[in-house]
């Protein structure tokens, strides 16, 4: 196929032609973007941590330190693998022995429950990681002149995706 110039159409981009051969080619460009950016944020998440002063965590780690630092009240292990969307429990259980070790965060019991909380220096290593954030990428976002309301919107919607994504996972589980 060619476009209006005559050149050549190289289609959407895609990770895997064989599943974008199917009834809605779209959602693997969509889903090849989301593997990109996934992987990106990853590498940002990690990077950005060692420039705080925090070498050598992994994505998860900085994942589950935002998430116990956030609004500085104790939280439950099930509850931040709610809302990070973890479903191996195991995963986060080890981030937070890791955390625990470098002092970030610190665990105690109220009755049964096991409750975690971000230590001073966890809340610091915390607002270095945002101090580095606003200043390499909050700056260069900002220079691309993006409607906030249209990212607000783009992330509606991948909250909205991703229920449809976990909801199809289910019902894979059971074939």
């Amino acid at each position: 196929m060619a476009d209006e110039r005559g050149q050549p159409e190289i289609g959407p981009i895609v990770s895997s032609a064989h599943l974008a051969d199917g009834a809605l080619p779209v959602l693997s460009e969509l889903e090849f973007g989301l593997i990109l950016a996934g992987n990106a944020f990853d590498r940002w998440m990690v990077r950005c941590m060692t420039a705080a002063g925090e070498p050598g965590c992994a994505a998860i780690d900085v994942l589950v330190l935002h998430s116990v630092a956030h609004r500085q009240r104790p939280k439950r292990l099930g509850d931040l693998c709610s809302v990070l969307g973890v479903e191996d429990t195991h995963l986060v259980i080890y981030a937070l022995k890791k955390l625990e070790k470098r002092g970030l965060v610190k665990s105690a019991r109220a009755g049964k429950e096991k409750l975690i909380t971000a230590t001073v220096k966890g809340f610091e290593a915390c607002l270095k990681y945002r101090a580095v954030r606003e200043a390499l990428l909050v700056e260069s976002m900002k220079g691309l002149g993006l409607d906030a309301g249209a990212i607000s919107a783009v992330a509606a919607t991948l909250r909205a995706l991703s229920g449809h994504y976990d909801q199809a996972a289910r019902a894979a589980a059971s074939l």
